[in-house]
């Protein structure tokens, strides 16, 4: 798969993402690749997740999309994206060897891991960045949803509901459409 001129992200999207306008073209490019991997390959919900890491990729001073081959930050992103959510684990759905990925996109599976540690390190994302966790891993992600009250960590499931949509509302914890699951255990 190559970048082509015909791109699926709008620039309505990639305004609501905060994408500076000088690298807008870019990242459409990227976002049309990952869009048709996703749409192919995986789901709906990967190909957000992907939007979402391209835009925080793209407000990075200097931004490391200003450099190099488009079709390969395609490919790192996926990478990044299925690293986090365990695309790689054959027990997840959906599910997708590291090798398909690098043929689909027609990057070295060495190349793709390597931007994609790049694209951790940039970012200083955490191995299971609740930010890029897929809904059904964020639900019992066991760090996404402790915050701190009266100097005591707690999970924020296990407070009143006044204190929850209040530690949404500040970004402490994951917005989930569904109402959030009572803690594991």
């Amino acid at each position: 798969m190559t970048v082509t001129t015909t791109t699926t992200a709008s620039a309505t999207d990639l305004a609501s993402l905060r994408v500076p306008k000088a690298l807008r073209d870019d990242v459409a490019a990227i976002a049309a690749v990952t869009n048709e991997v996703c749409r192919e390959h995986l789901d709906e919900q990967y190909a957000e997740l992907c939007r979402r890491l391209l835009g925080k990729l793209a407000r990075k001073r200097p931004s490391p999309l200003a450099r190099g081959d488009l079709n390969t930050w395609a490919a790192a992103v996926l990478y990044a994206l299925g690293s986090i959510n365990f695309l790689f684990d054959p027990t997840q759905r959906p599910h997708l060897r590291a090798d398909d990925l690098a043929r689909l996109t027609g990057v070295a599976k060495s190349t793709m891991a390597n931007k994609a540690g790049l694209i951790r390190r940039t970012l200083r994302l955490d191995p299971h960045e609740p930010e890029l966790c897929r809904r059904e891993l964020l639900e019992h992600h066991p760090y996404a949803w402790f915050v701190e009250l009266d100097e005591l960590i707690v999970d924020v499931r296990t407070l009143p509901l006044p204190l929850q949509e209040e530690a949404r509302r500040r970004g402490l914890v994951p917005s989930l459409p569904a109402s959030p699951s009572p803690p594991p255990g």
